[in-house]
């Protein structure tokens, strides 16, 4: 994995930490497992592209909580107005959580 300082802040988005991989190796500045998606609808998603509209619309459902709002503020503020690089698991880079959450952190992009 190349990483580099356009990266800017780079953040874990997986409830689940990869197996054998340390905070260092991925260049984590931070991993916010309470922003990725409940277990639940990671389960029910289960990365299939057929559910992907379905688990879009349920997990900005799952986001829109006051508390995760203020995780996702809180979130911002730790990055000091760096760019942030959400990282994840996924092997498919269009159908997961980061895109998702990079919607609803950034609307405009």
């Amino acid at each position: 994995m190349k990483t580099g300082p356009e990266d800017g802040y780079r953040v874990r988005v997986d409830r689940v930490w990869p197996r054998g991989r340390t905070k260092e190796a991925l260049k984590l500045d931070q991993w916010v497992r309470d922003l990725a998606p409940s277990a639940e609808l990671r389960k029910w998603f289960g990365h299939d592209p057929k559910r992907w509209a379905a688990f879009q619309q349920r997990y900005r459902n799952e986001l829109e909580s006051d508390e995760m709002r203020e995780r996702m503020q809180q979130l911002l503020s730790d990055s000091g107005g760096q760019q942030v690089t959400l990282i994840y698991g996924a092997k498919d880079k269009e159908h997961n959580q980061a895109v998702v959450l990079r919607t609803v952190l950034s609307p405009s992009t």
